[in-house]
């Protein structure tokens, strides 16, 4: 059994929050997320806010604060061979109200099918509140360019700026 090693991120202007399922090896080891230099989290979600893709764990962090996101993943601990998420077996979920009842969520997404299956499963019951799903940003999810992910993934941009016009009238 793997425990989940990487805090969420999210503040008190957290508007919207991202799952993913599990962290891979190589996210355990630089302990933040999406920490494999082929998964395309960051350049994808920089692109759709029109900023350079953050470099550090300081940039990575104060790039999600400043846009709004809350970022956590699905699963507390599980069994995992690597980072296939094929091969989860005996899941135990996060407890998403940690981020829930301390930040304005107003949209959940999930970074693929595996967090939308687990989402579903463990989760939605939970919190009572579904979650979209975006494609992968994985580099196993070849299938999926950059310029198509990014077109897809800016919904999440589209939702803060709703929430951002709602909040000045």
């Amino acid at each position: 059994m793997i425990k989940h090693p990487i805090n969420p991120v999210y503040d008190n202007n957290s508007r919207i929050l991202v799952l993913g399922s599990f962290p891979s090896v190589k996210s355990r080891e630089v302990m933040f997320f999406y920490g494999h230099p082929q998964n395309r989290f960051w350049k994808v979600t920089a692109a759709v806010f029109g900023e350079s893709v953050p470099q550090t764990i300081d940039e990575k962090r104060a790039f999600l604060l400043r846009n709004h996101i809350a970022v956590w993943d699905v699963i507390a601990s599980c069994d995992i061979d690597g980072s296939a998420d094929s091969t989860i077996k005996n899941v135990v979920a996060n407890d998403l109200s940690v981020i829930l009842d301390n930040a304005p969520i107003e949209a959940i997404f999930v970074n693929g099918k595996t967090a939308e299956k687990y989402y579903k499963k463990y989760t939605e019951k939970v919190t009572n509140r579904k979650a979209i799903c975006l494609p992968s940003t994985s580099p196993a999810n070849a299938a999926w360019s950059v310029d198509k992910l990014v077109e897809a993934w800016s919904v999440i941009k589209t939702n803060i700026v709703r929430e951002e016009q709602r909040d000045d009238n």
